[in-house]
């Protein structure tokens, strides 16, 4: 299944980009629907480096989802750089998603903010089409929070 989002940010696309590759608006945007915690020894870092990243996901800071890989890539089409995470489930109710990528996409309108597009491909076997409502409401929600902060990553 996938879920689309294309948001204008009120940003720039460089502090959209920082944003967008920064653990802490990760969480940010996330919140209180849901939280991680870091399992790598040294914690979250200050910016994600490309690779995988092992953390654990509660529901509302309190039900345990389990733990999960994100596995970022860094590009670049022209103007439009992107973050795409490929990782899984590994434990627990996030291990019932058996593919996975997100991808963020930025880059500049002609005024000077930010272009942000944001596509989820998941897949769960037959609970797939149940899962999609969850998905897109938690989408919906991050767009919420990401329009709601972007004037903050000045």
């Amino acid at each position: 299944m996938r879920l689309v989002l294309k948001l204008v940010l009120d940003c720039e696309p460089d502090a959209a980009w920082r944003a967008i590759r920064n653990p802490r608006v990760f969480r940010a945007v996330s919140a209180p629907l849901t939280t991680f915690v870091s399992l790598e020894p040294q914690g979250f870092p200050e910016t994600w480096p490309q690779g995988v990243h092992h953390l654990f996901g509660r529901a509302f800071g309190v039900f345990p989802l389990g733990e999960q890989t994100i596995d970022l890539a860094f590009l670049r089409r022209g103007d439009v750089r992107m973050v795409r995470d490929t990782g899984e489930g590994i434990s627990g109710p996030l291990a019932v998603v058996t593919g996975w990528e997100h991808t963020m996409a930025v880059s500049a309108t002609g005024d000077g903010r930010t272009l942000y597009r944001d596509r989820l491909r998941f897949s769960a076997g037959a609970i797939t089409p149940l899962l999609w409502p969850v998905f897109w409401a938690f989408w919906q929600w991050r767009a919420w929070r990401m329009t709601r902060l972007a004037p903050t990553w000045r």
